[in-house]
């Protein structure tokens, strides 16, 4: 699994930025055509769930195991290209399946090394931009263009030719991710070259889970969870305020667009802070967010809300991510980062279920059980503060 000639002649943040433009692709294809493929193949709404969360628990099973085989093998290089391989071939069975079992296992067989890869990828990336005193922002956001772009593309492809082309585009664009990520580089440090994140980091996982650095990864886990509800139930809400649909697109692009324009600036604005700050200033701007959206606001108002995006996700995840990095060594880089991956997960699946339940008694109004989900996340980092300061 050696590189190609002329990708040597690249740097490696270039190489890693090609893989990450790839490496949604198949999310952006999937959240705008999957359940409508699926339901086109004779699924009912129940069975399209089950095909949408088994995946998400058996990575939770996952995560961490693939993460530690990563931190043991040469370099991460080696596991995030077999994931991308596997995950690349994997969706041609989808031609030879139409039941709903036989769609949930290639479902399934495809999904697992995708989301396995990618706190691999994170974990990797992050340390070579530590290491070299790059943008790891500008290289995660390009990841994000990526998803938007998809989005775009299969909701014109699909307009134009109807259900029969999802799974070409599908299987086409994890095909491409697997070919690209042959082309990334080595990710690990020389063992001659010290790393940038040398402060006292610890280097077994059992070391690292203390409450103050565990604190705020549950925070911004619960802070994710909140927004997972939005990709669930801002539509079906919004549609139900009397929003036009074509209305409600642009909100949700606008989002993205947030997301990743404070990736693209993170360098310049949240790198100038604290972490632990920085995740807190994600929760509880999150929380003023979810209030707001209690309240049926105007679109005016939904457009300012929706530009908070990036401040309410983009931050606190960098900050997560570049904080993981600073307190842990490259021996338990990625099964760290698998770790908070799980985390986000697992706080996605409690939100989902509970803002479910929750919408049909309340409405909008959900959304205020949404903020103080956000609000005590906050509370969970200032604990941390008080147990270790941000300067120590």
């Amino acid at each position: 699994m050696t590189m190609p000639a002329p990708a040597r002649s690249l740097s490696p943040e270039l190489r890693t930025t090609f893989f990450y433009l790839t490496m949604f692709l198949g999310s952006g294809a999937a959240a705008v055509y999957l359940p409508i493929w699926l339901a086109e193949k004779g699924m009912s709404p129940e069975q399209i769930g089950v095909v949408n969360a088994v995946p998400i628990f058996l990575i939770l099973v996952l995560n961490l195991f693939v993460g530690r085989i990563a931190d043991k093998a040469g370099d991460w290089r080696q596991v995030i290209v077999g994931c991308a391989l596997v995950s690349g071939v994997a969706p041609l069975a989808l031609f030879f399946v139409d039941d709903f079992w036989g769609i949930l296992l290639v479902w399934t067989l495809l999904s697992l090394p995708s989301g396995a890869m990618g706190p691999v990828v994170d974990a990797a990336a992050v340390r070579l931009t530590r290491r070299n005193g790059t943008d790891f922002g500008v290289i995660r956001a390009w990841g994000t263009v990526g998803y938007m772009v998809m989005n775009a593309l299969t909701g014109f492809v699909a307009a134009w030719g109807g259900s029969a082309v999802f799974v070409p585009l599908f299987a086409g664009v994890l095909l491409l991710r697997g070919v690209l990520s042959l082309q990334l580089p080595r990710f690990r440090a020389p063992d001659h070259q010290p790393t940038v994140a040398a402060i006292a980091p610890a280097a077994r996982l059992r070391a690292a889970l203390q409450p103050w650095f565990v604190l705020p990864l549950i925070g911004f886990g619960m802070v994710f969870g909140t927004h997972y509800i939005l990709n669930a139930f801002a539509a079906l809400l919004w549609k139900a305020q009397g929003i036009d649909e074509a209305v409600i697109g642009p909100l949700v692009a606008l989002g993205a667009l947030s997301e990743a324009a404070m990736m693209f600036a993170w360098r310049r604005v949240g790198a100038r802070f604290s972490p632990r700050y920085v995740i807190l200033v994600s929760a509880l701007v999150s929380g003023l967010r979810w209030i707001a959206m209690a309240f049926s606001p105007p679109v005016l108002v939904l457009v300012g809300l929706q530009a908070l995006h990036g401040v309410t996700f983009a931050m606190g995840f960098l900050a997560c991510v570049h904080f993981i990095a600073k307190w842990t060594s490259e021996d338990i880089a990625a099964e760290t980062q698998s770790l908070f991956a799980g985390l986000q997960q697992v706080m996605s699946v409690v939100a989902l279920v509970g803002f479910g339940w929750l919408v049909t008694l309340m409405g909008e109004k959900a959304y205020l059980v949404a903020a103080l989900f956000a609000l005590v996340a906050g509370g969970l980092v200032v604990v941390s503060l008080r147990l270790r300061s941000a300067g120590s």
